[in-house]
């Protein structure tokens, strides 16, 4: 079965299977030979805003304090003022620009002119490129027929996937950002916060600042294909050293904040990084410890915290675009105007669940067009129509936070507002109330904290204040669940949302947010229902790091229930080996489908079939209008000692929605007699060590309470074996063992662990993913214990 969702065109699949199309009911079959990508599972998903009918407090209007930073326009190199303390980027300080703002955008900001009085010119900003050359380049038919359909080299070229369902002609990353300057230049591009101050930095300086970048770092000896490795937490220089390593001819690669020395030199050593920028003292000196294994490493940048001793090869990022300057722009010309779309410019590292780290390579095009139409499917708006603003806080090593921040954003002139490094610890809230987003994206996880917390204050609030949400919730689930896709609400359901959840929403920061996405995991129904009854929307959607991030997604006009929505206008899917209900392996073809994995020419062939599908490895149905629906993945499947095929997601799915006082639940079993659970209690996290405490959240203690025990910790409910609570989750096991299909699908034992599951464990994988083979690891000791007494 193969699908598409391109209304005026569709495509064929090289398969004796009969096609079923989403789209047009008659749609015009063509012939084609695709080419083909590949998988490291995801989802991504997105949301709806909510009925408003209280008029809700003016947008924040963040302030613009450029004009306290901006120096005049200068021919001499430009030197920073000094270091940039936490929280935004000093590069700004000494920028030569004099910039007329739009007062329909942001109020007037205004700087020392330059010499010759005049604003800066279209000219002056197109020095690379000039804007009739850009026209030219951008029409021109990219001749690649004779390219393979994937490679492993970093330098390789491939052959595009070019289609009628996908005709548009490829572009470069620089093309794309200067046909966003030619429209956006005076409107606020990134935002950040400086001593508690809201500061902005203009698409034009933006444009500027990231050719500064890209000098610095051909300076500093940057190659072509090499790679520049960040790591570091969102800020604007995250955003320039991607975009200036695109503009310099090298690949951007992202390593997460939370990884080891050795998993470090791993992503840059494979990577052959010639530069890694780092932001803080901490990051840097896992570098220095793991430098003399690196024979291809130059440079280390630092952007937030400034080394603690002058060190050889080690610089500001101030210093690097003071050395950028030195180079002629004519330079940096000749590097952007070699570049091809079907080169690669961006590496995103698979989280190393089931081995070692995967480089999924990713191509210009593949960046280019995903920016385009893969948010053009979830209902982005470009600035001409509403500027979106965006709050950028989850990792951007990973391709959903990359593509929607960085990449979207730049493409349809979006506002991207940064959070704090402890966003995740407890600050996003404060960070959303000011800036309002009107996108937002967040993790599954990230979604049941909220839900969480939202819980924790209903259940401390007064008598008449808790009934009334609850009532109000209550009348909002029902009209979204009866009639999802309706915009006529029943007069309940109206005045619930102006007494109570507008107000809700806007204490979340949510007032104005009118799209909210999901990735990187499934969403539970628990997590679905209650924001439903919030009117916020939460739309699934479903894609990967080799699909460049969304290849489905839902919006308000494509939304089903428990769906990932449906194919991204121009994306093909097919379902291979499908069984009797229809679910079979899912496999992808398009545009945004990856060129292959760096120097990995077995997983490659492994990924990707001589036709050029992408083999996900994950398993699903679609129903009969096109929406597909997740039901596994074929590596987690457990095959049970009887042969029975258990998926473990909505097990586990069910466990803890019938116990709220559970925070992960891990079933075991694969080639076992019977099926076992690993449990872990909801803990507060410690936000200095980024691991949970031994406390119970307030929901968990209010669990406790409700089954008799006086219980605060964890190590008070294990260590004594807690009757009141040990009762209660046997009894939640028994519900939901009688819900299940048959007797193999029983849980039949299980444990509590003395710890929840982390990042800083090793369990959750940096977009709070469950590592099960680590978990199998760790605790294997507890897991052989329930079947070594079954011997006895």
């Amino acid at each position: 079965m193969v699908v598409t969702n391109d209304p005026q065109s569709a495509g064929q699949a090289p398969s004796s299977e009969p096609s079923a199309w989403c789209g047009s009911p008659t749609p015009e079959i063509v012939s084609f030979h695709p080419s083909g990508g590949f998988p490291g599972t995801g989802h991504l998903a997105h949301t709806q805003e909510g009925d408003q009918l209280s008029p809700h407090s003016a947008p924040l209007s963040l302030r613009p304090s450029l004009h306290n930073l901006l120096m005049s326009f200068d021919l001499k190199p430009i030197r920073f003022l000094s270091r940039l303390p936490p929280g935004g980027p000093g590069c700004v300080r000494k920028l030569s620009l004099n910039l007329q703002y739009q007062q329909e955008v942001r109020p007037s900001v205004t700087n020392s002119s330059p010499s010759d009085g005049q604003a800066l010119s279209k000219e002056s900003l197109g020095h690379a490129l000039p804007l009739s050359s850009l026209e030219k380049a951008r029409g021109a038919q990219l001749d690649c027929s004779e390219e393979p359909l994937w490679t492993t080299r970093a330098d390789g070229r491939v052959h595009l996937r070019v289609h009628p369902i996908c005709p548009q002609p490829p572009y470069t990353v620089h093309q794309m950002f200067h046909e966003a300057l030619d429209k956006y230049r005076d409107l606020n591009a990134l935002g950040f916060k400086r001593q508690g101050v809201w500061e902005h930095i203009s698409y034009s300086q933006y444009y500027l600042l990231a050719r500064r970048t890209a000098k610095g770092f051909l300076k500093l000896g940057l190659e072509r294909a090499h790679s520049v490795a960040i790591l570091g937490f969102n800020s604007p220089e995250w955003f320039f050293s991607a975009v200036g390593t695109v503009f310099a001819g090298g690949i951007v690669t992202g390593i997460y904040t939370t990884s080891s020395p050795e998993a470090c030199q791993y992503v840059a050593h494979d990577s052959c990084a010639n530069i890694i920028v780092v932001d803080t003292q901490k990051q840097l000196e896992k570098i220095l410890k793991i430098w003399k294994n690196l024979p291809h490493l130059k440079a280390v940048v630092t952007y937030r915290e400034a080394p603690a001793r002058k060190m050889a090869r080690v610089y500001t990022m101030d210093e690097v675009m003071g050395l950028g300057d030195e180079l002629p722009e004519e330079t940096l010309d000749a590097v952007i105007s070699a570049q091809q779309p079907n080169q690669c410019c961006v590496l995103i590292y698979t989280s190393g669940t089931t081995g070692s780290p995967k480089g999924v390579m990713l191509s210009q095009d593949n960046i280019t067009w995903t920016a385009r139409h893969g948010s053009q499917a979830g209902g982005i708006q470009a600035a001409e129509v509403q500027q979106e603003v965006v709050v950028s806080y989850l990792p951007l090593s990973h391709i959903a936070a990359q593509i929607y921040d960085l990449w979207t954003g730049i493409q349809w002139g979006a506002h991207i507002c940064f959070a704090e490094p402890d966003a995740l610890q407890g600050s996003l809230v404060n960070t959303l109330r000011e800036v309002e987003p009107t996108s937002h994206l967040g993790v599954p996880r990230v979604w049941e904290k909220i839900m969480e917390r939202i819980q924790e204050v209903g259940a401390g609030s007064g008598f008449l204040w808790r009934k009334m949400l609850l009532w109000a919730m209550s009348v909002t689930l029902e009209q979204n669940v009866t009639c999802p896709s309706s915009d006529l609400k029943s007069f309940k359901a109206r005045l619930a949302d102006y007494l109570v959840l507008a107000k809700v929403r806007q204490a979340l920061g949510f007032a104005r947010c009118r799209k909210n996405f999901y990735g990187a995991a499934p969403l539970t129904t628990e997590t679905q229902q209650f924001f439903l009854g919030l009117n916020i929307h939460l739309y699934g959607g479903y894609g990967l790091s080799e699909t460049s991030g969304p290849h489905f997604i839902s919006s308000l006009s494509n939304y089903r229930p428990g769906s990932s929505g449906k194919a991204v206008p121009g994306c093909l899917m097919k379902l291979v080996n499908e069984d009797a209900e229809g679910v079979g392996e899912i496999c992808l073809w398009g545009r945004n489908v990856f060129m292959g994995y760096l120097n990995m020419e077995d997983k490659t062939t492994e990924a990707i079939d001589a036709e050029g599908w992408l083999h996900t490895g994950d398993t699903g149905r679609l129903d009969e209008d096109g929406f597909l629906f997740i039901t596994g993945r074929l590596k987690e499947i457990i095959i049970t000692a009887g042969g029975e095929n258990v998926p473990p997601v909505p097990i586990e799915d069910a466990v803890k929605m019938e116990l709220p006082i559970i925070s992960n639940a891990m079933l075991i079993g694969d080639q076992r007699k019977f099926l076992s659970m690993l449990l872990t209690l909801k803990c507060t996290l410690d936000p200095d060590a980024c691991h949970t405490t031994d406390h119970l959240t307030e929901q968990a203690v209010e669990f406790c309470r409700r089954v008799g025990s006086s219980a605060t910790t964890v190590s008070e409910i294990v260590g004594r074996r807690d009757e009141a609570v040990y009762r209660a989750i046997e009894e939640g096991i028994q519900r939901v063992n009688r819900k299940a299909a048959a007797q193999p699908y029983h849980i039949q034992k299980w444990a509590i662990l003395q710890k929840d599951f982390s990042v800083a464990g090793g369990e959750l994988g940096p977009t709070l993913k469950l590592r099960r083979r680590i978990v199998l690891d760790k605790y294997k000791d507890v897991i052989d214990s329930f079947y070594q007494e079954q011997k006895k």
